[in-house]
């Protein structure tokens, strides 16, 4: 679970920040693509509460997509501040969610769902205000492509790998996954580096070039280490 300070340091934090931090530390695979915002204006933060979906096929479907199936289960479980992250395989040709499973992540207090499937009652969902990224919409109920099979494992989506109680951060950029024990590391970069990178638009912005500022040489870094101290 996140703390109120790491919550609150996120939501200061860019997605595309973020992927530089972790590009910086050797984490090349943390980004979730192909994904697009159902509303673009808000930031989604929490952690992952995972749930893979193997392809349909008839038995498995008789015996696993029915009743109170495993997708029921994560729905109906997903704790506050959590984000239900589904693994499609990409496929979007039958919805993963829809409007009713979507009202009741809401009202358990769930941050968002992310799928690389697609969404079902796209519009309904999106007026029950649920923070969502997806491969689009489609009209199918779930057991055209997809048997919901296991939850709270290792999973695929978008073409990383996300692992329960992972963090994933979405906006308008798209989504990063960034493992929980290099979190505060990551953070605090990004917020650094956008506190520089902040500073050196502004010297932009007053007519200095962007050559020996962006990247700083050695003159400018000193400039900016005494505006800092100066601060």
């Amino acid at each position: 679970m996140l703390s109120p300070a790491q919550r609150e340091k996120l939501e200061a934090a860019p997605v595309a920040g973020l992927s530089a931090a972790l590009r910086n530390r050797g984490l090349h695979h943390c980004l979730l693509d192909g994904l697009r915002p159902m509303h673009p204006e808000r930031k989604l933060v929490g952690t992952a509460k995972t749930l893979r979906f193997v392809p349909t096929r008839e038995d498995l479907f008789a015996s696993h997509g029915g009743g109170f199936n495993m997708q029921k289960q994560v729905f109906d479980s997903v704790g506050e501040g959590e984000v239900i992250v589904i693994e499609a395989r990409g496929d979007a040709g039958a919805g993963t969610l829809g409007d009713i499973l979507a009202l009741r992540a809401r009202q358990r207090g769930a941050a968002g769902v992310v799928t690389d499937g697609a969404i079902r009652d796209y519009e309904a969902v999106a007026e029950i205000g649920l923070t969502a990224f997806s491969a689009g919409a489609h009209p199918s109920v779930l057991g055209r492509k997809h048997v919901p099979w296991d939850s709270d494992v290792a999973v695929a989506c978008g073409g990383a790998t996300v692992l329960p109680g992972d963090v994933i951060v979405g906006d308008s950029d798209g989504l990063v996954v960034i493992p929980s024990a290099v979190l505060d590391e990551i953070v605090e970069a990004t917020l650094e580096n956008e506190e520089r990178d902040e500073w050196i638009a502004a010297r932009i912005a007053e007519g200095e070039a962007i050559e020996g500022l962006f990247p700083m040489n050695e003159a400018w870094k000193a400039r900016y280490a005494a505006w800092r101290r100066e601060r």
